[in-house]
């Protein structure tokens, strides 16, 4: 199962506005794609809800995983969507 290991770069962590952003674009996805946070079962990437409950702060690290065509590429745009910081104007 194809996975990314990513550090959240958002100032204010996976919360607010960078959850809102980053579930949306996950829903867009073709592809079920997971998160979890070390010691976290692994949530939805596309529920904020899910998201909210990781309690993911700026730096965590959190691993992105999918299965399917399409799996890599879905990984590959939600990953760097992570490594931005979505506090700022996009």
């Amino acid at each position: 199962m194809p996975e990314r290991t990513v550090k959240i770069a958002s100032t204010s962590g996976l919360h607010a506005r960078p959850a809102a952003i980053f579930s949306q674009a996950a829903s867009e996805q073709m592809v079920e794609v997971t998160i979890e946070k070390a010691g976290a079962a692994p949530v939805r990437a596309s529920s904020i809800l899910k998201l909210l409950t990781l309690n993911a702060d700026h730096g965590d690290v959190v691993t992105l995983r999918s299965d399917g065509e399409g799996a890599d590429e879905a990984l590959d745009a939600l990953a760097a969507l992570l490594e931005k910081n979505l506090d700022e104007n996009l």
